[in-house]
């Protein structure tokens, strides 16, 4: 049982701490020290792969604390960790297979810069609002991730 829950406590902690530090400390990094026309294909290829790592923390996330249900009593609030950890895979496998393609795509078609772009234009505007759904995707992920890092802080005590 304490491995199931060393494999659920590790896969959040990898999950959300990966969420915070490439939006908050990778992302905006890039961005200054490249530039916007440079960083973005990077910034990119980071959450492409992240993803992959989100998918899997995700699975591993839902089926142990579903062994734990099984082998032994429900942990408190069961139904909301696993509804929780439900929202962040499927935030993140919208982001990482729907959203992310789109905007890649997107870049592809225009060939410049986005930056490069007349404020005025309606590619930028839709990339602006990829984007956004984007960055909101990931903010619902952490938003759920921290309501299950503080059910598993209550329990600890």
């Amino acid at each position: 049982m304490s491995a199931l829950r060393f494999v659920s406590v590790l896969a959040l902690a990898i999950w959300v701490g990966g969420m915070v530090t490439i939006g908050g400390v990778v992302a905006p990094a890039v961005f200054a020290v490249l530039g916007p026309s440079d960083a973005a294909p990077v910034v990119g290829e980071i959450l492409r792969r992240f993803h992959l790592v989100g998918y899997a923390a995700g699975a591993l996330l839902i089926l142990s604390l579903a062994l734990i249900a099984l082998m032994g009593p429900r942990p408190r609030a069961f139904w909301i960790r696993l509804s929780m950890a439900g929202v962040m895979l499927a935030a993140t496998i919208v982001a990482g297979t729907v959203v992310d393609r789109r905007i890649a795509a997107m870049r592809a078609e225009i060939g410049v810069p986005i930056g490069s772009l007349a404020p005025g234009d309606t590619r930028r505007a839709a990339f602006g609002r990829l984007h956004a759904t984007s960055a909101a995707l990931m903010g619902v992920a952490v938003a759920a991730g921290l309501v299950l890092v503080f059910l598993d802080a209550r329990d600890a005590r």
